[in-house]
C-alpha cells in the first residue's frame, strides 16, 4: 500500500505544487520508500510509495506510453500477471509494477476496468487526452484500502482525493469516505457502483432481499480460502503473519506456513540443481549470480501482542509451535497502551470506541514488526462479519435476521475492521493483507444458507456427528478439521477455541484500564454536559467521551467528524451497550460450561 493525494480542477496547478506536496507529506508514514509528483494542465497527483512489488521499477505516478494518462495507486493487484498476459499483444509495459496494467485496461475498458481487478486498491487516474482533463477515482469492493474525497466552498469545481483524512482537513469543508466498490468520473461528476456480487442486495442497513439456501460446501470453503492466502503472498520483500491464537489468524498462518514451505522446497531443489551445474562444469558469472540469489527461503515469521499472560499470547504461542513459525511475541503494559491512544486516534481518524480499543495493540505491534525489516503481513479480518462469528450473533432471532446482519457488517467493514487493519499498520509503513475478504471467498461464504452459520448458546450448544460443538463459525472450523494430506491444519484446542474480541484477547485488563483512565480524566460535570457539546453522536460513556475529546483536538472541523462512524451493539437483540465480547452472556456461559 501507499499514500495518494490528488487535486483536480485547479487553474495553474504548478502554483499549487508546493502545497500539494505538503499535504501528501502528511501521508509519508504510509509510503516512506519514495515520493513522486505529477503536475498536469489542471491537476496534481502525488504518491508516497511503500515498495513491495516491482521494487526496482514501480515508482509512481505511472504514465502511459504516450504520457497522456497518469495513475497513482494505493494497493496491490493480485491478478496483475494474468492481466499483463491478456494485454501484452497490444501493450509494451515499462515497469514490473502490479498497478501498471490499470493504464492499459483504462484504454481498453474505460472505467469498467474496476471489475477486472482482483486486489485491494484505491486509485486516481488522470486522462489528459481529452479536454477538459478527466479524473477517474475508485476504491476496492469492500474498502480494505482507505480513500477520502473532499470539496472546498472556496474553490468551486475543484475536487480533492487522499488516502487519509489529515491531508484534506485544512482545505476541504466537505469530506466523505469514498464508498467502496464505486468509481467516480469527473466528466459527469457521477459516483457509481461497479461491485455487484450475487449476495449484495438491499441497502447499507443490510436489508437483504434474498436469503441464501445453498448448503455449505466445506471443501470449496477450504480451497477458496487457501487460494486467497496463496495469491496474497505475492511479495518481493520480507513478510509475516499476525497471530492472535484465535481461529481466523491461526488458519491464515497455517495456510501461509504450508505455502511458504512449498516455496522453500522449490528454492532448495533449484539451488541443488544450480550447485550440480556448477560442480560439473566451469563457473560462469551468470551461474554464480543465479546461485547467489537462491538463498534458502526463510521460515514464516509470526507476530503476537498482549498483556503479560494474556489469552492471545498463550494461544498464539501454542499455534506457532505447532506450525513451526519463527514466533515473536511482544508484551505491553496498560500504561503503554494508554500513552499511545492519542497517536492511535491521529492515525485512525475515528472516535469509534471498539476500533480504538482494538487498534492500540495492533499499532504497537506494527512498530515492532517494521523495526525488524518486515513490510507486509497477513491478517484475519473479515471472517466474523462474513460468518456471523461475533458472539452477539447468537441472539439473532432467525436465519433471515442473521444473514441480514452479516450483509450489513460486511458492507460496513470499511468503517471498522478494515479501517483498523489498514491505518494501524500503515502508521508504520507496514501493509496488512486480508485473505478472508477475497472476492471469490466472499462469493462462496456469503451465499451459504444462514441456518448453517447459526450457533447455539453456552452450555446448550448442539454437537455434530463427531461430537464437535456447533459454535460460532462452525462451518469454517469444520472445513479445516481434516486435511487432504492427513496433516492437521491446527491443534484442536485452537481450531475449536471460542471467539475473543481482539481488544479482550490481548488481556482483559486492557479495556478495564482504558475505562479507569477515562473515569479519572473526564469529570462528572463535563460528562453531564456532553449532549450540549455533541448533540449528534453523543458519547454514552466516559471512555467514549475521552476518545471523542482527543479526536476533536486533532480534527476540530465538522467535516472531519462527519466521516467517523460509531458502531453500537444491537439493542433490539438484547445486546449490552458495551461492544466487548465479554459483555455477551454466551462468553461467560461457554466458559462456565467447561468448568
Amino acid at each position: 500500500m501507499c499514500g495518494i493525494f490528488a487535486i483536480h480542477g485547479v487553474d495553474q496547478p504548478a502554483n499549487h505544487r508546493t502545497h500539494a506536496i505538503a499535504c501528501s507529506k502528511k501521508l509519508r508514514h504510509r509510503g516512506p520508500d519514495w515520493s513522486g509528483c505529477y503536475v498536469g494542465k489542471e491537476a496534481i497527483l502525488v504518491h508516497e510509495r511503500l515498495a513491495i512489488v516491482g521494487v526496482d521499477t514501480g515508482a509512481q505516478p505511472l504514465l502511459s506510453e504516450d504520457g497522456k494518462v497518469i495513475l497513482a495507486v494505493n494497493g496491490e493487484i493480485y491478478n496483475h500477471l494474468a492481466l499483463r498476459q491478456s494485454l501484452e499483444c497490444d501493450v509494451k509495459f515499462k515497469t514490473h509494477s502490479d498497478c501498471e496494467p490499470i493504464l492499459a485496461l483504462y484504454k481498453k475498458h474505460d472505467k469498467d476496468l474496476c471489475s477486472l481487478l482482483d486486489g485491494m486498491f484505491s486509485f486516481v487516474l488522470l486522462d489528459e487526452s481529452v479536454a477538459p482533463s478527466r479524473i477517474i477515482a475508485a476504491r476496492d469492493p469492500i474498502g480494505i484500502t482507505t480513500l477520502y474525497q473532499g470539496w472546498s466552498s472556496k474553490r468551486p469545481g475543484t475536487v480533492y482525493f487522499a488516502s487519509e483524512l489529515k491531508a484534506l482537513v485544512n482545505d476541504c469543508d466537505k469530506i466523505i469516505s469514498f464508498p467502496p466498490g464505486h468509481v467516480y468520473d469527473s466528466q459527469d461528476q457521477s459516483t457509481t457502483r461497479y461491485y455487484t456480487p450475487s449476495w449484495w442486495n438491499g441497502d447499507l442497513d443490510g436489508d437483504a432481499a434474498n436469503i441464501p439456501t445453498t448448503k455449505a460446501d466445506l471443501e470449496l470453503i477450504r480451497t477458496t480460502l487457501e487460494d486467497a492466502v496463496r495469491k496474497r503472498l505475492m511479495s518481493e520483500v520480507p513478510y509475516g503473519v499476525l497471530l492472535s491464537g484465535g481461529l481466523d489468524s491461526s488458519l491464515i498462518a497455517s495456510i501461509a506456513a504450508r505455502e511458504t514451505e512449498k516455496v522453500a522446497q522449490a528454492q532448495y531443489e533449484l539451488r541443488q540443481k544450480k550447485l550440480k551445474e556448477l560442480s560439473s562444469g566451469p563457473s560462469t558469472p551468470t551461474l554464480a549470480s543465479e546461485l547467489t540469489t537462491l538463498v534458502a527461503w526463510p521460515q514464516l515469521h509470526s507476530f503476537s501482542i498482549g498483556l503479560e499472560n494474556s489469552p492471545d499470547l498463550i494461544a498464539a504461542r501454542k499455534a506457532a509451535h505447532f506450525l513451526g513459525t519463527v514466533h515473536h511475541e511482544y508484551v505491553f503494559t496498560v500504561q503503554e497502551g494508554i500513552d499511545a491512544i492519542p497517536e492511535v486516534i491521529y492515525h485512525l481518524e475515528t472516535f469509534d470506541v471498539t476500533t480504538v480499543r482494538a487498534s492500540t495493540p495492533m499499532y504497537l505491534l506494527s512498530r515492532k514488526i517494521k523495526a525488524m525489516g518486515v513490510k507486509m503481513v497477513l491478517s484475519g479480518e473479515g471472517s466474523d462479519e462474513i460468518l456471523g462469528g461475533y458472539l452477539y450473533f447468537h441472539a439473532a432471532p432467525d436465519a433471515k435476521s442473521f444473514h441480514q446482519e452479516c450483509v450489513k457488517r460486511v458492507k460496513n467493514l470499511h468503517t471498522a475492521d478494515c479501517l483498523r487493519a489498514n491505518k494501524s499498520t500503515m502508521a508504520w509503513g507496514l501493509e496488512a493483507r486480508v485473505p478472508f475478504l477475497d472476492k471469490q471467498f466472499l462469493e462462496v461464504a456469503m451465499n451459504v444458507d444462514p441456518k448453517e452459520k447459526m450457533f447455539s448458546k453456552g452450555s446448550s450448544q448442539e454437537v455434530d456427528e463427531d461430537g464437535r460443538p456447533k459454535m460460532e463459525k462452525y462451518i469454517l472450523r469444520k472445513a479445516f478439521d481434516c486435511s487432504p494430506d492427513g496433516k492437521p491444519y491446527l491443534p484442536r484446542s485452537i481450531l475449536w477455541r471460542q471467539k475473543e474480541q481482539f481488544s479482550d484477547g490481548v488481556g482483559y485488563s486492557w479495556i478495564d484500564g482504558i475505562k479507569d483512565n477515562a473515569a479519572t480524566v473526564v469529570s462528572d460535570e463535563a460528562f453531564a454536559d456532553r449532549a450540549s457539546r455533541w448533540p449528534d453522536d453523543t458519547p454514552d460513556t466516559k471512555e467514549a467521551y475521552y476518545i471523542r475529546d482527543i479526536f476533536d483536538g486533532l480534527f476540530p472541523s465538522e467535516a472531519a467528524a462527519s466521516t467517523a462512524i460509531r458502531w453500537i451493539p444491537r439493542g433490539d437483540w438484547g445486546c449490552a451497550s458495551d461492544p466487548s465480547g465479554r459483555s455477551v452472556s454466551i462468553h461467560s456461559a461457554a466458559y462456565e460450561s467447561k468448568d
